[in-house]
């Protein structure tokens, strides 16, 4: 479980009776792919002929420059999650990181979710011992993406849900 109960009205489109700019979701979208490619290898180097997570954040991405509808972008993130479920450690949480990056056109709030699920990734793949080292590393490294834009509803964002998503913003 990844999203909160109650939804934030900050990650709710202002069309939609929240308060996130359509502007803002684009940068979202865009970070979420960002944290989920930078972690494609770990399932890339297990599964080399599946292009469903890549394929993911190609639609996040396209979605944002407005190539592909919202519905295509959130059922490409589907099949990356569908590339995971038979997969354990680093490269499952590389193929989930990339299916919610995909599924942030839908709902922005998946952008944690990209992020938590590639942090979950390096931890699994790091040797043993230096896994929380490695998963704060990734921390720091998707922080540093950031756009200043969305930089503090991010931030604030990981503060809230950080329970919810094991911990891994402790950076």
């Amino acid at each position: 479980m990844i999203l909160p109960k109650i939804r934030d009205p900050r990650f709710i489109t202002i069309r939609r009776g929240g308060t996130l700019t359509d502007e803002d979701h684009r940068l979202l979208a865009l970070w979420a792919a960002a944290c989920a490619e930078h972690v494609l290898g770990l399932f890339e180097s297990a599964q080399p002929d599946d292009p469903r997570p890549r394929e993911a954040i190609e639609h996040a991405r396209a979605w944002v420059r407005g190539e592909v509808a919202m519905m295509r972008a959130r059922a490409a993130g589907g099949h990356a999650m569908g590339a995971a479920r038979d997969l354990r450690g680093a490269p499952r949480h590389a193929a989930y990181a990339a299916g919610q990056a995909g599924a942030v056109a839908h709902v922005a709030a998946h952008e944690l979710g990209a992020a938590a699920y590639a942090i979950k990734a390096v931890r699994a793949a790091a040797p043993k011992g230096e896994e929380d080292a490695a998963g704060r590393l990734e921390c720091r490294w998707q922080r540093d993406q950031l756009p200043e834009a969305i930089r503090e509803l991010v931030l604030d964002d990981q503060r809230l849900r950080n329970d919810i998503c094991w911990s891994v913003f402790d950076c």
